[in-house]
């Protein structure tokens, strides 16, 4: 079982500890295990299998806690959850992720209404019952119905980061094997759609054949839905996403390619497109309708070429303009992520991050950027350890003081500031000057109406010491919808102001997405990307936001940090400049 495995139990156990109102301290201890397993570099079970190493040596981990690890690694479970899952049963966890409720919350529907599942959440609530316990009202009911929505809607679907290591699991495994010559991730993973329905991972070879038995054979599987000469499924690991592997012949891989990898739209206007041109397109062969002589098969390439049209790249393909632009050979030349020279929005422990700031800088580095903006969190945020004025004026001293010498990597002082509630930033003007670099975001009161949230986002904007705004939307995703504003409207103010909208690579946020970045380009955004990151592995989730760029259309010169150092430092005063002007 990997780290993140065993979090998840530790984890779970606390929350149903909560929903039992047992001891703190025990349900804090494990939360913390969780915490520093899930963020441990080196796998647990092969410490536990090590006889001359022990878990006790990771800070943090103390007896008690190696004991249930090594009774996860030998059975997949431990007392004290079996005790827990006794008294509560397991769809008591599902019910946390309904936004609105907590564990004294549950507990209290259980006790009063047994409620032990979503359904009968939704029951209570539709029947105005919640409103009859204290502390609960109307309000909390129809919060609860929005939420139980989002959370159907979103059954079943999987955050990109987790479909893409399965997914890239699966290609070195195979990708080992002799007799294979070409292994793709395809469908909605290989277009960066944001979540993921299930993967589709395309073999070709002579011996492609041999992928299918090794796929059947994996560890991690944990149902073996079908297996045939050409395609196998399976559902995998505890989360259950759904793998299909397809055997393919290496003539064909490049038509596979294209129809595997979608979008059904985009497929429909192309198949439309070669009728037209007399031709048939399936996952075969570009062929002639009247004999079947194959046209193109091999490589996308090919396929794209005969029927007039430049090489789309996956991200474009769904069916909004860029058949059309790929036949007039005006398709953008797409931001790559090896293009990105700095991070901007990111958290050390002087907030809520979990690294210092010396660990996020050498991390950075070795991503091979040339600068990066520290941004902790605003004192609103007191949750997260939020800085006031004298510390985010005392912080930023220090990492002015900072030679880039000393890491090898430009550090500038920043600050994610909260947009308050009127939309005032959390810190007064003095203390945001002293900074080189402020993200204006919105935290809280997210279910303001359409009009107030706007008019909240356009008197932000007024402020002449931010530079960019936020995850814009504030979605999380398979969790909480984005809140609601003119967006246009407030894109077109960021464009006059010289305000960047930020496009946070997190794989919980990935917000901007496509179309709205395309809607703040067409009035003349520019953008950042950058990784919200907590903790340095962070970092390496600069590739999903380079995907959701990629997925609007941006090129290198849309988003500021691909600029080198010296122009980039030369871009953030002039924008500062701009707004004080």
């Amino acid at each position: 079982m990997d780290n993140i495995h065993i979090a998840k139990l530790l984890d779970e156990t606390a929350d149903l500890m909560e929903i039992a109102a047992e001891d703190s301290f025990r349900i804090r201890s494990y939360r913390n295990a969780a915490k520093t397993i899930e963020g441990h570099p080196e796998s647990v079970a092969s410490i536990l299998a090590d006889p001359a190493r022990k878990v006790t040596d990771i800070p943090g981990i103390g007896k008690g806690i190696a004991a249930i690890l090594a009774e996860i690694e030998l059975r997949g479970s431990f007392e004290r959850r079996d005790e827990m899952l006794e008294k509560y049963p397991p769809t008591s966890l599902e019910m946390l992720k309904i936004q609105g409720l907590g564990p004294k919350s549950i507990a209290a529907l259980i006790e009063n209404f047994r409620v032990s599942t979503i359904d009968d959440l939704e029951r209570i609530c539709r029947e105005q019952k919640l409103r009859d316990l204290p502390r609960m009202g109307a309000k909390l009911e129809e919060k609860i119905l929005k939420s139980i929505a989002i959370y159907r809607r979103s059954a079943g679907r999987f955050l990109i980061d987790f479909a893409s290591e399965t997914a890239e699991e699966l290609q070195s495994l195979f990708s080992t094997l002799p007799g294979i010559s070409s292994v793709t991730a395809a469908s909605s993973l290989r277009r960066g759609k944001e979540t993921i329905g299930d993967v589709d991972i395309l073999v070709a070879g002579p011996e492609s054949a041999k992928a299918l038995d090794t796929f059947a054979s994996w560890s991690k599987i944990d149902e073996l839905l079908a297996k045939g000469d050409n395609k196998a499924s399976a559902r995998v690991g505890v989360e259950g996403i759904q793998v299909d592997v397809r055997a393919l012949p290496t003539a064909s891989f490049g038509a596979a390619m294209q129809y595997f990898t979608g979008s059904k739209e985009h497929n429909v206007s192309l198949r439309t497109r070669a009728v037209k041109m007399g031709y048939t397109l399936n996952e075969y062969a570009l062929a002639r309708e009247a004999d079947g002589h194959v046209i193109a098969s091999a490589t996308e390439e090919e396929i794209y070429q005969a029927l007039g049209l430049t090489w789309i790249p996956p991200e474009l393909r769904e069916n909004t303009g860029e058949i059309e632009a790929a036949e007039q050979n005006r398709l953008p030349k797409l931001i790559e992520l090896e293009q990105i020279r700095g991070d901007l929005h990111m958290h050390t422990r002087e907030s809520d991050g979990r690294g210092t700031l010396e660990e996020m800088a050498l991390a950075a580095k070795a991503c091979g950027y040339e600068y990066i903006v520290i941004t902790d969190h605003s004192k609103a945020l007191a949750m997260a350890n939020g800085l006031d004025e004298k510390r985010a004026i005392a912080f930023a001293q220090m990492v002015k003081g900072i030679a880039a010498e000393e890491y090898g990597i430009k550090v500038f002082s920043g600050l994610e500031c909260d947009i308050m509630k009127d939309g005032h930033m959390d810190l007064d003007n003095e203390a945001l000057a002293q900074l080189d670099f402020v993200v204006a975001s919105v935290h809280s009161h997210m279910n303001l109406d359409e009009h107030s949230m706007t008019d909240r986002l356009l008197a932000a904007l007024d402020n002449p010491y931010i530079h960019t705004i936020g995850h814009p939307t504030g979605r999380v995703l398979l969790h909480r919808d984005a809140y609601v504003y003119a967006f246009e409207k407030v894109a077109a103010k960021a464009a006059e102001r010289g305000v960047f909208m930020e496009i946070n690579a997190s794989p919980e946020r990935l917000d901007l997405h496509a179309s709205l970045i395309r809607a703040a380009k067409a009035r003349g955004c520019k953008f950042t990307i950058s990784t919200d990151a907590h903790h340095t592995r962070h970092f390496h989730n600069m590739r999903y936001g380079v995907r959701m760029a990629r997925r609007g259309w941006l090129e290198s010169a849309d988003v500021i940090n691909t600029q080198p150092l010296g122009q980039f430092e030369q871009t953030i005063r002039s924008a500062r400049a701009t707004m004080l002007a």
